[in-house]
């Protein structure tokens, strides 16, 4: 593994560590690409304030810190600048004007929440609901066709139990979407970390029999939670188990700068 593209910072309230500790520790690990992207402000008309995203006015020091690192460690690692974001449809237009404004090199989806945070479903929550894994399904691929976003992150967070075929069903319309995008999906190392109930072995059997390329991220909350421990062999077996395509590196998208 060369590149992780998927590193948070304090600001997102859920995560410790300075920056220059996870850039330290990649550079140990022997990475060559560390690209932050900590969960995105989003300027919510009414002054709505998440629980788990980087408040709007910590942008600038983000950006801030995380270009003069950049200069910095030049020659030593290539570090990239980013943010993780959710496709909130009635908001998404605010967020890009607002993003534009900063030296945001790209963007991946982590879509979290059905509609948004707000008024929506979280989708690490138990579900047999048939509407909203299929609302999970849509959403992420509105989003993902707006071409603004370099790859899914953590595409099997839904966490849906109920009937077996009707998850199969959803999740190839989501992989076959996904591709005709040109885009990857991400591992998500920090799911293997903590044993969560994703990644799921029959998102993954699925998307090898779609052919998607994917990309091991280490959605890192800790200097330490990138590739030791045994997660980057754990990943490594996964993507073996199923003959995936793994990507070393990831073409990052940066059009959606332009205005639309």
């Amino acid at each position: 593994m060369i590149a992780n593209y998927h590193t948070h910072t304090w600001r997102c309230k859920h995560c410790s560590g300075t920056e220059r500790a996870f850039i330290e520790q990649a550079i140990s690990e022997g990475l060559q690409v560390l690209g932050f992207a900590d969960h995105t402000p989003y300027p919510f008309p009414d002054g709505y304030v998440s629980s788990f995203r980087m408040p709007t006015e910590q942008a600038e020091d983000y950006f801030t810190t995380l270009s003069d690192l950049k200069r910095e460690y030049a020659g030593q690692i290539d570090i990239r600048i980013g943010v993780e974001a959710e496709y909130y449809p009635d908001h998404f237009g605010r967020l890009l004007e607002f993003l534009r404004g900063f030296p945001c090199e790209y963007i991946l989806m982590g879509q979290h929440y059905s509609h948004n945070e707000r008024d929506g479903v979280y989708h690490g929550t138990r579900t047999d609901s048939p509407q909203v894994l299929t609302h999970y399904v849509d959403q992420v691929l509105e989003g993902l066709s707006t071409g603004v976003f370099s790859y899914l992150c953590h595409p099997d967070l839904v966490y849906y139990v109920g009937d077996p075929e009707l998850y199969r069903q959803e999740m190839i319309r989501l992989c076959r979407g996904v591709k005709a995008l040109g885009l990857p999906l991400e591992i998500n190392m920090l799911g293997l970390r903590e044993d969560r109930w994703y990644p799921r072995q029959a998102f993954w059997e699925i998307a090898a029999q779609v052919g998607n390329a994917v990309v091991f991220g280490c959605d890192a909350h800790f200097p330490g939670g990138m590739t030791g421990d045994g997660v980057l062999e754990k990943a490594e077996a996964l993507a073996a188990a199923h003959g995936l395509q793994v990507l070393q590196t990831v073409e990052l998208r940066s059009d959606w700068r332009k205005e639309r």
